[in-house]
């Protein structure tokens, strides 16, 4: 296998040594000083997903999730990437999985197969060999969805509780039916239900909280809000909402901070103009104050007023 020098690396792929290097600072590449074929396919994908405006952030983190639920040394290789908004999903087999969420997607190729032959471990509860038969009928749910087939697709999702109670997948979109249909408390449960039978699943508790803030339970909300955000801190969505539940709770300090947040990671469009337009709203309200307390009280002195440090 030919061994290519980084000189030939930004020749080849048309990009500059800064480039490739805030690539390296940023944690989507390891460092080295000579690249194969391979590390150039990996290359070729990560200047992709950066032309595409893709976060360097939502990227390293999507590879780290893949890395821990699917067990792939280098998912860039082992997988095809697909965007989704501002983050990054990984079609394999078949499938294709949003690795921070857990969530299994809506497949538009059906019966194509990765070229790559290395197969999802276990530890990814949607890809286990002895649920080959769930998935299948889970996909037949999501499929009928998208057709409108609401009820067929509630029949699917409780068959495949029945056969495993721990499904989280067909709990959480069993969830939103209900959740769409104003059923809060049974979406909550199963949102619930999501979050128990895999702890991990950060879209089981960001769902929880959108249910939770829709029936004005806020404080359980952001509780809710805040486990997401424990397991993908750049969880725009999940920074965005947690600041509406805060400003309903008139803590608009807490609200700053994630809408601040959400500013930062989703830069353009109307819901980031929205959370900058909050942002400036808030910061005209609040008057920042800085406190000390004295041992004794320290008159006004008479003339010009000075700044006295007790």
């Amino acid at each position: 296998m030919g061994s290519y020098s980084r000189q030939d690396v930004t020749r080849i792929l048309s990009i500059t040594s800064r480039q490739l290097q805030g690539w390296e600072r940023a944690g989507l590449i390891p460092q080295q000083q000579s690249y194969t074929f391979q590390d150039l396919g990996q290359l070729r994908t990560v200047r992709a997903l950066r032309e595409d405006a893709v976060p360097a952030a939502s990227i390293r983190e999507s590879i780290q999730a893949m890395k821990a639920v699917a067990g792939m040394a280098n998912p860039l290789l082992e997988a095809r990437v697909v965007r989704t908004g501002s983050r990054v999903a990984f079609r394999h087999r078949g499938a294709t999985v949003d690795p921070i969420s857990r969530q299994l997607l809506l497949d538009f190729e059906p019966g194509a197969v990765s070229e790559h032959p290395t197969a999802m471990r276990d530890t990814l509860p949607m890809r286990r060999a002895s649920q080959q038969g769930l998935q299948e009928r889970f996909n037949e749910a999501v499929h009928a969805e998208e057709r409108g087939e609401k009820q067929k697709a509630i029949a699917l999702y409780e068959e495949i509780l029945v056969i495993d109670p721990k499904y989280a997948a067909a709990c959480i979109n069993l969830g939103t039916l209900c959740f769409h249909a104003r059923k809060f408390s049974r979406a909550e449960e199963y949102y619930r239900r999501a979050a128990e039978a895999d702890p991990g699943y950060v879209l089981a508790y960001f769902d929880l909280g959108n249910v939770l803030d829709e029936v004005g339970r806020l404080e359980e909300s952001v509780v809710a809000y805040q486990r997401a955000l424990a397991l993908a801190p750049r969880y725009a969505d999940a920074h965005y909402n947690m600041a509406l539940a805060y400003e309903r709770l008139d803590r608009p300090r807490s609200a700053l901070r994630h809408w601040h947040a959400y500013a930062q990671i989703d830069k353009n469009g109307p819901w980031a103009d929205h959370a900058r337009k909050q942002m400036r709203i808030i910061l005209s309200r609040e008057t920042l104050t800085v406190a000390a307390r004295a041992e004794h009280f320290v008159p006004r002195r008479k003339g010009k007023a000075a700044l006295r440090l007790v």
